[in-house]
């Protein structure tokens, strides 16, 4: 009968392998405490969990989760780094690792379903992180909003130009209609007092003719006087 503490670890490793986006398969022979200390915490950056497990306890959690795993991956001390999110992130953080720590080996990894080997978990390690897609893809939305603001501001700028090299080009101009034309306005404003003239004289004319209509009555006057006398 299997003793409680096995059936755990089966069941932990079964449960982990149908809820994670993707698990990697390590042999971390050769690192020391402090090192897998280290490559625990970068795995954490990116969600992913790092945990020892036997190959036996393993194989038996893969096959309830319906994996077959190869016994070519499941040789050595074995490692697994389940991802909760991004599997490209972990699968980059490892690679990194890997470098700086030749001792960890990346055997291979269950991603969407199925075994990839070892040359497809470093081909993952190639592409971009959903947060450098999101990146990019922000961006290219900037970019485009941005873009009909900047055509805006260079046809005002543009017009602006135009209409400055016409206000030039206007004022630089010789300007003959304006000056034939201040003639005429004076002709236009001499010709009201010209005809006004007669009027003034029409005007002056009774004026003058009432004292001649005065004169006679000024005649009877004297002839009496001389009747006096």
């Amino acid at each position: 009968m299997p003793r409680p503490e096995k059936v755990a670890v089966v069941d932990e490793v079964r449960e982990k392998l149908t809820s994670s986006t993707a698990t990697v398969l390590t042999e971390y022979r050769g690192l020391t405490v402090s090192q897998l200390a280290a490559l625990r915490a970068e795995l954490r950056k990116n969600n992913a969990e790092y945990k020892v497990a036997k190959n036996t306890l393993t194989r038996i959690a893969a096959r309830e989760a319906g994996f077959e795993v190869p016994d070519e991956l499941l040789s050595g001390p074995t490692a697994l780094a389940f991802c909760a999110d991004d599997p490209v992130g972990v699968a980059k953080a490892l690679r990194t690792f890997a470098k700086a720590n030749p001792s960890l080996v990346v055997k291979g990894a269950v991603l969407d379903g199925r075994l990839i080997d070892a040359a497809e978990t470093s081909r993952l390690a190639d592409l971009e992180t959903r947060e450098e897609l999101l990146a990019k893809m922000a961006g290219m939305i900037q970019t485009l909003i941005a873009q009909p603001a900047r055509l805006a501001q260079a046809s005002l700028t543009k017009m602006a130009q135009l209409l400055a090299a016409y206000s030039e080009k206007k004022a630089a101009e010789p300007q003959p209609a304006a000056e034939a034309a201040a003639p005429a306005e004076a002709a236009e404003e001499s010709a009201p007092e010209e005809a006004a003239a007669p009027e003034a004289e029409e005007a002056k004319a009774p004026a003058e003719t009432e004292p001649a209509a005065e004169a006679p009555a000024e005649e009877p006057a004297a002839e009496e006087a001389a009747t006096e006398e």
